[in-house]
């Protein structure tokens, strides 16, 4: 990470896609950025009419021809402690398979030392895609790990720590006696404490960078209770909540089955809902739930590659587009590498916006705006950082991603975020800054050794697997947990 000159003018931008209320695209543009913040912007003669005479001494000037600017990628759902699974659970299991019998091993055989390794990797593989903020699920034990790879990175996110209150009646096998001790506390009261005290010890690390939040599980693992009191202990202090819920048809059966509603509305009769909450994939959701989540506010957020992955139901079952339509805020998020594949959130950019076309035969639906909308200003209001970030604005945090218009993908276009959505892909990323310093340039991002980095990842991921026994030929492609 980099810090350019207090004031630093970028003029002659072939297009500056500023994701504002407006969606406006200025072409020939300039941004001045003073500090951490955007201090102008518009044409480059505009900018250039209003800083007069003081840029000849003052401003160090950067030539943005053949560039083109947007803001950074907002990850409205991730998990960072995963960085080290990539393409270690099979693709042929489902959400709750793949949670209970894979997922959950792996993390129970993860030190705090690997966490540190794997997020390090994630935020470095996130700034090179054009992503500068995050919502990370949480840390298998404190958020140390995650405020050490922010503060190296120079990248801006809210981490947790991890929560649940029901164990399954049987524990089943690479669930280690230490991780069941440490994610399962005896119950609600004992967990909000817990994530209470995390939240005032870690809220506002790496110089700010970095928020806390009252994080759970959510779902199965978590009690009614433990659901309704994370959001309510987030509001006191003045901070949000995530969690899992809604992931897919068979978690919202079992919910019928077992408490006589789906989900969502099991949560939002018991007074859960607010516009502090981001339920995580939120696919499986009847039509009466998507008013409820508009009613309160509640966000979402979708995460279009482990839906394919996990075939979670997304484009048949899915209400997406009927949130969008009901002013629900609907985030995009990359999940973990082993659910999604890759942190790469321009891939769920384009997914979003085509996936609903496709399944509906409707043209209309989604599109390259709103896709890019939701993966940066609608992002931002997840997260409830709309007012520093998500788009360019004079006002706002200099988060923006720099595009190298001169590579093939982009040789010739037409319209900028048509192109940058259907044509472009992270191989055009020039540069990525965040709080108006450079993460990332020239193919290095520049807080990491990333050469050390991935030879020291390669060796913690195949140890956990040995750990984990995540290389047996006898465990579980189905389950039976919690039914």
């Amino acid at each position: 990470m980099t810090s350019p000159a207090s004031s630093t003018l970028i003029e002659h931008l072939e297009f500056v896609i500023t994701c504002d209320q407006d969606d406006r695209v200025i072409n020939d543009g300039a941004i001045l950025i003073e500090g951490d913040r955007i201090s102008d912007l518009g044409t480059t003669d505009e900018v250039n009419q209003r800083l007069g005479m003081r840029a000849e001494n003052t401003v160090e000037r950067m030539s943005g021809r053949k560039l083109g600017v947007t803001p950074g990628f907002v990850d409205s759902h991730v998990h960072l402690s995963e960085t080290l699974s990539r393409a270690v659970f099979p693709d042929v299991i489902d959400t709750r398979t793949w949670v209970f019998h894979w997922a959950k091993p792996f993390y129970a055989h993860v030190t705090g030392e690997d966490e540190k390794v794997g997020s390090l990797l994630g935020t470095a593989e996130m700034l090179r895609g054009g992503t500068t903020c995050f919502l990370d699920m949480g840390a298998q034990s404190d958020p140390a790990p995650v405020a050490a790879a922010v503060e190296s990175t120079g990248i801006r996110g809210i981490t947790g720590r991890h929560a649940a209150d029901v164990k399954p009646k049987e524990i089943p096998p690479g669930w280690s006696p230490q991780m069941v001790d440490h994610h399962f506390f005896p119950d609600a009261h004992v967990a909000l404490e817990a994530l209470e005290e995390t939240v005032r010890t870690w809220h506002g690390a790496a110089r700010g960078r970095l928020g806390v939040w009252v994080n759970i599980e959510g779902k199965e693992p978590c009690s009614l209770e433990l659901h309704v009191g994370a959001r309510e202990l987030a509001s006191r202090m003045g901070v949000g909540t995530t969690y899992h819920l809604a992931t897919s048809l068979p978690e919202a059966q079992i919910s019928q089955r077992r408490h006589g509603s789906w989900p969502i509305t099991r949560v939002a009769r018991a007074g859960g809902l607010g516009d502090n909450l981001v339920l995580a994939h939120a696919v499986a959701v009847t039509p009466e739930e998507v008013q409820m989540l508009s009613t309160h506010g509640t966000k979402v957020a979708f995460c279009p590659s482990t839906s394919l992955k996990l075939a979670k139901g997304a484009t048949s079952i899915g209400k997406y587009p009927e949130m969008l339509e009901a002013a629900v805020t609907v985030g995009l998020g990359t999940d973990g590498v082993s659910a999604a594949g890759n942190l790469n959130l321009h891939r769920q950019i384009h997914l979003a916006a085509g996936l609903f076309k496709d399944a509906r035969m409707d043209a209309t639906l989604v599109g390259a705006t709103q896709a890019l909308r939701m993966a940066t200003l609608d992002g931002a209001k997840a997260l409830g950082m709309e007012s520093d970030i998500g788009s360019l604005e004079v006002g706002k945090k200099a988060d923006l991603v720099l595009w190298d218009l001169d590579h093939p993908e982009w040789v010739p276009y037409g319209d900028p975020v048509s192109a940058l959505v259907w044509s472009a892909s992270t191989a055009s990323v020039h540069q990525t800054w965040v709080d108006g310093n450079v993460c990332y340039r020239d193919g290095r991002v520049l807080g990491v050794d990333e050469a050390d980095l991935h030879i020291e990842a390669h060796g913690r991921a195949a140890d956990i697997r040995n750990r984990a026994g995540l290389i047996r030929r006898d465990i579980p492609l189905t389950t039976k947990l919690y039914q």
